[in-house]
């Protein structure tokens, strides 16, 4: 099956059958997940965040998903501001799940289709998104001409991991790919429980800087130190077992599944002629914020 297909299908079953997948601890202040996307965009209170939105009249969500980070738009945005989410597998969960939200709609569209119906933004944040489509550059620069002027747009791109970790992905992405649904869920029991137990153990290590497999120096949980270096295996105790298994299978089921560099990234912005306002690169991604 072709790569975008593939994708597209691997992200409609994920929707379908989690329609409310990490939902709720999106919106729950102080979750991990509530703070990871605060973080990473450079905010550190809600206030901080409400202020980074209270004067966007019309905001983009695109690759929305299930609308979870929408919902959290809308509730940190101002009553009088419009939201759009846009995805070409989850639309129509997202609309199911963002009923009754005032100002927001849900449209389905492709980030490298046509865009000029959407109109202008203020803001558009598209994050864990671009690099899951076939251009990711060219997805970027397609969003970038639906900016406002002095418009923002905050992504958010995996990036290039530690060798071992790269390898184990990509291994394990060509094992469960071409498996139907049910199937590659059933196959991401097990690394899940990897990823639990290891959790449980409360272990930290301390590890020295090893440069030829990319591995930093310093203390870290044991779960969390094979998870950084070697594989993914993701644990959050906040969430169910089906919705850990489920992310464990969004990250290993879509076949297009780039990885980038910071210094990548921020070409694109260079050449869409933004300004550069944040960036921050963790363990898993690299956050880019550029204003127009």
């Amino acid at each position: 099956m072709e790569n975008t297909e593939q994708t597209h299908n691997s992200f409609h079953d994920k929707w379908e059958q989690n329609r409310s997948l990490a939902f709720t601890e999106t919106l729950k202040e102080g979750s991990d997940i509530f703070n990871w996307i605060l973080n990473r965009n450079g905010f550190f209170s809600v206030i901080e965040f409400r202020q980074w939105l209270s004067k966007r009249e019309h905001i983009l969500d695109a690759g929305c998903g299930n609308g979870r980070v929408t919902a959290l738009l809308k509730k940190y945005s101002s009553l009088e501001t419009d939201i759009l989410g846009i995805d070409f597998a989850g639309a129509d969960v997202a609309r199911e799940n963002l009923t009754g939200l005032e100002r927001v709609r849900v449209q389905q569209k492709d980030l490298l289709g046509d865009l000029a119906d959407l109109g202008y933004f203020d803001l558009i944040y598209c994050q864990e998104v671009l690099h899951h489509t076939a251009d990711p550059r060219g997805a970027f620069l397609n969003l970038c001409t639906r900016l406002n002027d002095k418009g923002e747009i905050a992504i958010y791109v995996y990036k290039k991991k530690a060798p071992l970790r790269e390898y184990a992905d990509d291994y394990v992405r060509s094992q469960i790919s071409e498996l139907p649904y049910e199937k590659a869920m059933e196959s991401m029991r097990a690394l899940t429980e990897l990823g639990k137990i290891l959790s449980d153990l409360k272990i930290k290590v301390q590890v020295p800087h090893v440069p030829v497999i990319g591995i930093e120096a310093g203390e870290y949980e044991i779960q969390r130190f094979i998870y950084h270096f070697f594989l993914k295996c993701f644990w959050n105790p906040s969430l169910s077992y089906e919705d850990n298994m489920a992310i464990n299978y969004d990250w290993y089921h879509p076949q297009l599944c780039t990885r980038h560099t910071l210094e990548e990234v921020e070409s694109w912005f260079l050449e869409a002629g933004l300004k550069i306002v944040h960036r921050y690169v963790d363990y898993y991604g690299i956050t880019v914020r550029g204003i127009k």
